[in-house]
Formats: C-alpha cells, sequence, structure tokens
C-alpha cells in the first residue's frame, strides 16, 4: 500500500527553485497543482483546478500550502463536494487577502473562508510575516481547527527565510501524512 500523495499549492505568483515548496517537489517527487495564472490569480480558478487534481486520482493527498494556497485550501473546503479526498494539510504563512495593500491585485479572494476544515491541520505563522500578521495567522489557525505553530521571527517562511530543503517543516508534514 502506498501513502498519501502530496501536493504543493504555492500562493501568488508561485514559488520559485529556492523555494521548500519546489525542492521537496524535486526531492520527494510530490506534485505541483499548478494554476493557469499565477500572476492573477482568481479564486473560483483555484478552487477548480484543486479539484480536478484531486479527481485525477482515488489515492488521498496531503496538501502543503503556502501564502495564498492557504486561502486556497479554506476556500475550496467550503465549496467542494471532495474534501474526502484530503487527508490533512500543512499550512505555512498564510497571505492576508484582506490587508489593504492585498486587496486589489486579490480582490476575488475576499473574504476569507473562515469555517473549520473537515481534515487535521497544522498551520505555522511568522511573528514578523510581511504579508500576515502574527495575531491573523492564530485567528486563522482557531477558525479553520488547525493547530498554531508559532515559527519565530522566520518572514514569509519562504526561499527568503534561509530555510533550504527545511527538514523541520518536512518532518511536521511527515507526521501529517501518518495521521488516520
Amino acid at each position: 500500500m502506498t501513502g498519501p500523495r502530496v501536493l504543493t499549492l504555492p500562493g501568488w505568483q508561485g514559488s520559485g527553485p529556492g523555494h521548500w515548496q519546489s525542492l521537496w517537489e524535486r526531492r520527494y517527487g510530490y506534485e505541483r497543482v499548478e494554476q493557469h495564472d499565477w500572476d492573477h490569480p482568481l479564486r473560483g480558478d483555484w478552487i477548480a483546478r484543486l479539484d480536478e487534481v484531486l479527481l485525477q486520482s482515488s489515492q488521498p493527498a496531503v496538501l502543503a500550502a503556502h501564502s495564498l494556497g492557504c486561502m486556497q485550501v479554506a476556500a475550496w473546503a467550503t465549496h467542494s463536494r471532495h474534501t474526502g479526498r484530503v487527508k490533512a494539510a500543512l499550512l505555512v504563512a498564510p497571505g492576508d487577502v484582506e490587508r489593504e495593500d492585498l486587496r486589489g491585485p486579490l480582490h476575488t479572494w475576499s473574504p476569507i473562508a473562515l469555517q473549520a476544515l473537515p481534515f487535521p491541520s497544522v498551520l505555522l505563522g511568522s511573528q514578523n510575516d510581511p504579508y500576515c500578521s502574527h495575531e491573523r495567522a492564530q485567528l486563522f489557525a482557531q477558525k479553520w481547527g488547525s493547530r498554531f505553530v508559532d515559527y519565530g521571527r522566520r518572514g514569509h517562511i519562504n526561499a527568503d527565510s534561509g530555510l533550504g530543503d527545511w527538514d523541520e517543516g518536512h518532518a511536521m508534514l511527515e507526521t501529517l501524512m501518518k495521521k488516520d
């Protein structure tokens, strides 16, 4: 029996080659949920694309989401009839699309879905994330029913944070993969 497949969900503008998601895809063979337009993300399109990818296999999935990808998971879980295909989610540095500086370019993402996720999840928030206050990250974790991990002062927990392969994050993902 094989374990769940891992789907990575990058944020706005995608994840570059040095981002932990890209490194995990190369190292472990995880699959990126590719979007038609990374620069002008439309919530409905991103939700539909996640459903499409999940329906391509009967194998359960674990989601590894970053930034806007976290918002994608929450919005998708609110609308999809296929949430049973997801075993768990690692939600890293959610991007707060209701911030004044993000409302314009990400206008289709508001309001943020704040219903409890129907699968186990862990949300990592940084104390100095430029795209989401620590308090908002804690609020999202509470509303989504996610275990909150205070990840210190690590910026947006991306390539600029100097995480490299980010073995610590991968260990958290592996724990989620083993959940029943």
